[in-house]
């Protein structure tokens, strides 16, 4: 026998067809099974029930009992104590409403050992409640327990219809279970001995892709003609969606190449799904031809698929092709949404066309407020603030203004530091019953702003912070901008705060000039706030942000603080430059954390990232000044051997450090080097070296003076 389960209404979108089988028992029904619902709580009878269970009348009500029971405790316990009463057999009812309960409460493994006894007692129609069981699951959103029930249609040798399998194949897939339990499934209808059909590959098909299982899904695909299935209007829907949403387009083409072969026949879903892919992805040309193929399939175009095709025409600016479009879609007796007369408008200034445009309102959507906007924004964009007047008087005798119509004039006059007509247009907007909004609170700080009106700026966001708005980026940005110009350095950090803290980014200059400005306020703990709201907001900082933060910290030897601004600077990902070596370099032995700077110096030239010879020289200085030199001696014969930025004076200053760090053989070596490129020693490192000839009679003493006499020559 086969059993069915009873359809659901979650698994509309998958399987069309698959009605309940009209034979199963009434008590196993759907309506039996809502009425235990509506009664599945509380009430404390189970000492009642248990103790009436020596008289043979008794347990005959107790069975009864188990249909109205609330308490999932209690019925449990009256299942137990009949089990083992002499003579009783529970039936197929009893069954079912324990193990559902069970199951509903989440007791599974307990659950599972009923679905066990019940398959060992082999009451009579066993196979259709284990069935039914399944379905009751599914239609509770209980996947978990129905999984646990599946396995025991084979234990009883049951052959259940695919749609058993396929309604709970469709839950997995509509829920986005793992792969495993998909699997799972199709598996123990193998076991069945049930052959899938193209809905369960389908199904199958879909759990691959969502598990980014891209090769096994289009094998599987490659093999359904051997499992006896041919693929249909919804496998290629999956498989284009599949591919598509993971860039894998020109797979996807080949897919309507064996489409196209095979003679598939395809339904308006399928059309609607595709369409929409190829033009997101901007395979136009995909997308009209999946439009032809359609018509000529007499499948009748709906509003989505003409809507999705014109936005994709106006993105590539094709017009005409756009506009033909519009005209059949109309003449089919469908109405255009206001996107789509947008999208055009936009397209006619993006070519140049405004007076077309205007027609084109004036002709299609006189009467509408969407196209209008587009049309005022599009004569504002092109500075012809006339027109865009009169568009705006148009409408506002025709009622189709509304808040947006005024806030587009007025942002434009705000960006154009037309703040006084901008106001003039406010005072209308307000006579005629509009209240401002955010937007428009925006274009009037960023007309303050570039008026240079500050104060008013400031005063406007106030209003702005009490009314717990959030503004455009841009507004934000204008104002902080500003601000830093004006030097009024604080209060534009308090506007970054309350930018960032709603997620707002800044461009990295401009936060670059407001973390300059707080330091050279000498402001570092502020500095140091900015720097965590950037990173909690995304503002991407430059790697002379972080130095410029170093440097200050460094006035205030707080050395601690610096290196964790350097680490979180790194583990980020930035790299240093030239220049923020040198500041790092010259902060750290500021604080005496000259080994931090040895390590960044020798970190540097390994890059090569070489200084000209001033900084280098600089540079060096810092390090002699703590008679570290010796601890970068491989980087000096480094610099010396493949580089000329190493002057006179910076070998000067390296012979007289090494030697007062004790190092005379490396001081020597370098004033070698020196007298090779006829430079001649200073008057302090002449002196030091004379003086150390005068006090010394050793095998080096002796070689130094003979370079200098071979140096100064004999006089």
């Amino acid at each position: 026998m086969a059993a069915r389960l009873m359809p659901s209404t979650l698994m509309k979108k998958f399987l069309k067809g698959v009605k309940p089988n009209s034979c199963l028992s009434p008590i196993l029904s759907g309506n039996y099974v809502d009425s235990f619902l509506e009664n599945n709580q509380s009430n404390p009878r189970l000492e009642e029930s248990t103790q009436s269970l020596n008289n043979k009348f008794v347990l005959n009500n107790s069975v009864k009992g188990l249909d109205n029971e609330n308490n999932l405790n209690s019925e449990v316990e009256i299942f137990k104590c009949l089990a083992i009463q002499k003579g009783f057999s529970h039936t197929v009812q009893t069954y079912y409403v324990t193990i559902l309960k069970q199951g509903l409460d989440g007791n599974v493994e307990e659950m599972d050992r009923t679905c066990q006894d019940l398959v060992k007692d082999g009451c009579l129609g066993v196979e259709e409640v284990i069935v039914t069981l399944v379905n009751a699951f599914v239609r509770h959103g209980r996947t978990r327990e129905a999984l646990r029930v599946l396995p025991h249609v084979n234990l009883v040798g049951l052959k259940p219809s695919i749609e058993t399998f396929n309604v709970v194949l469709a839950v997995f897939v509509e829920e986005n279970r793992d792969i495993e339990e998909v699997l799972f499934v199709y598996k123990e209808m193998v076991k069945a001995s049930i052959v899938p059909n193209v809905d369960t590959l389908n199904f199958l098909l879909a759990a691959l892709f969502h598990a980014e299982q891209i090769k096994t899904a289009m094998n599987q695909f490659r093999r359904m003609s051997k499992k006896g299935c041919v693929p249909n209007s919804k496998t290629f829907e999956i498989l284009l969606n599949g591919l598509i949403t993971r860039n894998l387009v020109d797979e996807a083409v080949l897919a309507l190449g064996i489409l196209y072969k095979i003679g598939c026949e395809l339904d308006l879903s399928f059309y609607t799904c595709a369409v929409s892919l190829f033009c997101r992805v901007d395979r136009i040309d995909v997308g009209s031809w999946l439009f032809r193929m359609m018509k000529a399939s007499n499948i009748i175009p709906d509003t989505l698929i003409y809507s999705t095709l014109i936005q994709s025409l106006c993105k590539n600016l094709l017009l005409d092709e756009a506009s033909f479009l519009l005209e059949e879609m109309v003449e089919s007796g469908l109405m255009p949404e206001d996107n789509v007369y947008v999208s055009i408008i936009k397209v006619f200034f993006e070519l140049g066309k405004t007076d077309e445009a205007i027609k084109f309102v004036k002709d299609r959507c006189f009467l509408f407020t969407s196209p209008h906007n587009a049309l005022l924004e599009g004569c504002c964009n092109v500075g012809n603030i006339l027109i865009a007047n009169r568009v705006l008087g148009q409408m506002s005798k025709m009622s189709i203004d509304d808040c947006k119509s005024w806030n587009i004039v007025i942002g434009w006059l705000c960006n154009n530091a037309r703040i006084g007509k901008a106001f003039e247009f406010l005072g209308k907007m307000i006579v005629l019953s509009f209240v401002p909004n955010k937007d428009t609170y925006a274009a009037l700080i960023i007309g303050n702003c570039k008026s240079r009106r500050y104060e008013a700026a400031l005063q406007l966001m106030n209003e702005v912070h009490a009314r717990c708005w959030v503004l455009h980026a841009g507004c934000y940005s204008e104002l902080i901008e500003s601000l830093c110009q004006a030097k009024r350095t604080l209060e534009a950090a308090e506007v970054f705060c309350y930018m960032s803290k709603n997620r707002y980014p800044l461009h990295p200059s401009l936060f670059d000039t407001l973390i300059k400005g707080i330091c050279d306020l000498g402001h570092i703990d502020e500095a140091l706030v900015l720097l965590q709201l950037a990173c909690y907001a995304g503002t991407s900082c430059k790697t002379v942000t972080y130095a410029s933060i170093v440097y200050e910290l460094s006035k205030s030897n707080k050395a601690e603080i610096a290196l964790l601004v350097l680490s979180q600077m790194l583990v980020l990902g930035y790299s240093l430059n030239l220049e923020t070596y040198c500041i790092f370099i010259h902060s750290f032995c500021a604080m005496n954390r000259v080994k931090d700077s040895i390590t960044l110096f020798n970190r540097m030239v390994n890059e090569g990232l070489l200084p000209d010879s001033e900084r280098l020289h600089d540079l060096l200085l810092c390090i002699a000044d703590h008679s570290q030199l010796h601890m970068i001696l491989t980087t000096i014969d480094k610099l010396i051997a493949h580089t000329d930025l190493v002057n006179t004076a910076t070998y000067n200053l390296l012979i007289n450090g090494l030697w007062k760090e004790d190092r005379k053989y490396e001081a020597c070596k370098l004033l070698d080097s020196m007298l090779e490129k006829g430079w001649v020693p200073d008057a302090t490192t002449h002196g030091l070296l004379i003086g150390s000839l005068v006090n010394e009679n050793s095998v080096i003493e002796d070689n130094v003076s003979s370079i200098l006499v071979e140096g100064l020559g004999n006089t």
